[in-house]
């Protein structure tokens, strides 16, 4: 599923014009983006959290140079899906739609 498609379902299903829905779909998108990256997490009961997580120092190999680099510690935004969340998922999906595996 897409963002427009999301923004259609949501219209469809609560009356709301698609240009409202998709403005407010950006909001909490760029709200979202702004509080990770301020260093805040965002907390949605019943849906997940987006939070900030640290990736340690490593270092990896530049392929082409056949070369050792060293990543340096750095902070990545992540999702944490809710247990309600989860276990619905759990219940109802037997199985990946072709392309999606």
């Amino acid at each position: 599923m897409r963002k427009a498609d999301l923004v259609n379902i949501i219209s469809e299903k609560t009356g709301v014009p698609k240009v409202d829905v998709l403005v407010s779909l950006e909001m909490f998108f760029n709200e979202v983006k702004a509080s990770l990256s301020g260093g805040e997490n965002v907390y949605v009961r019943g849906f997940g959290s987006f939070v900030i997580k640290k990736r340690a120092k490593k270092i990896g190999r530049h392929i082409k140079q056949n070369k050792a680099i060293e990543i340096p510690e750095h902070y990545i935004p992540a999702f944490k899906p809710a247990k309600i969340f989860t276990d619905q998922v759990k219940e109802k999906v037997t199985s990946l739609p072709e392309g999606n595996e």
